[in-house]
């Protein structure tokens, strides 16, 4: 995987990490992942959409888990049905294997929630920048003159 520094994540993987350039390029270089479902992500302001292609998939066939900052989006593989007595498939372009993709999430980043709409799941994130993180101004003192004095 090669690192764009032009991307606003600066990575498909990590969000809100914008400035740890060192962790980015060690993730960069870390283990092999998989593009299996293909997603995009989007950004809107503090918004940030995860969308996870997942045709013929429902709900009851995914899980969604946050545990330590990583968000896993997780299918444990297709079950095996039996229509009128034949389970005979000519071809299979329609992959539906298992898979687990992982994102890992800036500290100040919270899922707001997850939807299921014709194939496509987004998670909703969002990035929520604490009351002490905020830019503020900063107030110039001048010293006062003492008086008399010379």
């Amino acid at each position: 995987m090669v690192l764009n520094f032009t991307d606003p994540f600066l990575t498909t993987r990590v969000l809100g990490f914008e400035n740890l350039f060192d962790r980015l390029q060690r993730l960069s270089e870390s283990q092999d992942r998989s593009s299996y479902p293909p997603y995009n992500i989007r950004r809107n302001e503090n918004q940030i959409f995860i969308d996870v292609a997942v045709a013929g998939l429902s709900k009851d066939d995914l899980s969604i888990e946050l545990a330590d900052g990583v968000l896993t989006v997780e299918h444990a593989g297709p079950q095996a049905e039996v229509v009128n007595g034949s389970n005979e498939v000519v071809y299979q372009g329609i992959a539906q294997r298992a898979f687990k993709q992982q994102f890992t999430l800036a500290e100040h980043v919270e899922v707001r929630g997850a939807e299921l709409v014709n194939g496509m799941l987004t998670i909703e994130l969002e990035k929520i920048i604490p009351d002490e993180k905020k830019p503020r101004m900063i107030d110039i003192k001048t010293p006062k003159k003492l008086l008399g004095g010379s």
